[in-house]
């Protein structure tokens, strides 16, 4: 409870990290209640500020409508800013869309080079 209070007033002073850590707070629901619509409100923020892990787990929230609007083509947006800063899950998310042609095209090429991408770390 300590620690998310803590993130809270630190987030609240605009402190990236701890904003981040704020939202994981509520989306595990660990010293806070579990509230997946504010943590996709705090990730938002920290994803607009260019963190990978933010942009992952809002493009998490968004693929499976977790205190947002369930919505691929934004999943698919978060999936690929973060997988570009060498993000693992998020570039195995994204060779799914790929893979799929889900929201992007079809492209077995561009879904390997992401899954050789994400396997590579």
């Amino acid at each position: 409870r300590e620690a998310a209070r803590l993130f809270g007033l630190a987030a609240d002073q605009g402190n990236a990290t701890a904003c981040y850590n704020y939202a994981r707070s509520h989306d595990n629901g660990r010293g806070v209640p579990q509230d997946s619509a504010k943590a996709a409100r705090l990730y938002s923020l920290v994803a607009e500020q260019g963190v990978a892990n933010a942009q992952f787990n809002l493009g998490n929230s968004y693929a499976q409508g977790m205190g947002v609007p369930q919505d691929d083509c934004e999943a698919a947006c978060l999936f690929g800013l973060a997988a570009e800063q060498g993000h693992a899950k998020a570039q195995y998310y994204y060779g799914v869309f790929y893979a799929q042609g889900r929201v992007v095209l079809r492209n077995r090429g561009e879904a390997a080079r992401y899954f050789r991408l994400a396997a590579e770390q």
